[in-house]
């Protein structure tokens, strides 16, 4: 039979080599998933409900439903909380104001990511 030419292509290195050393385990209603590379905690929280950090002061939570390989997000059923510090201008105190709105889908750019927490998982 014909046989599909060998692969010029050498394969490719692992992108995080330090987690093939010490794979984390996630205990999930009666399966065990391996962690091997950090997406893959992601992977592991489609369809969940997530918290995020982003630049900027901002924050939310919502249902994953949705994300690539920078971190570009698209979630649901979105809480956004927006944390901002005004000056008093005669006592100089920091005034701390938070902004709080719903939205039912928000598109989160992964450049302004800067945490992505998963479930708890009790």
């Amino acid at each position: 039979g014909d046989s599909p030419p060998p692969s010029s292509t050498p394969h490719p290195k692992r992108a995080f080599p330090f987690a093939a050393k010490g794979e984390a385990h996630v205990e999930m209603a009666d399966e065990d998933v391996t962690v091997r590379e950090p997406l893959d905690l992601i992977r592991l929280s489609l369809d969940e409900r997530v918290y995020v950090k982003l630049r900027g002061e901002r924050e939310i939570r919502g249902k994953l439903h949705a994300y690539d390989q920078h971190l570009n997000m698209i979630l649901g059923d979105v809480e956004e909380v927006i944390t901002t510090v005004e000056v008093d201008d005669e006592t100089y105190e920091e005034i701390m104001k938070q902004t709080k709105r719903n939205v039912k889908y928000l598109f989160v750019r992964g450049d302004a990511v800067t945490l992505v927490s998963p479930p708890l998982r009790t």
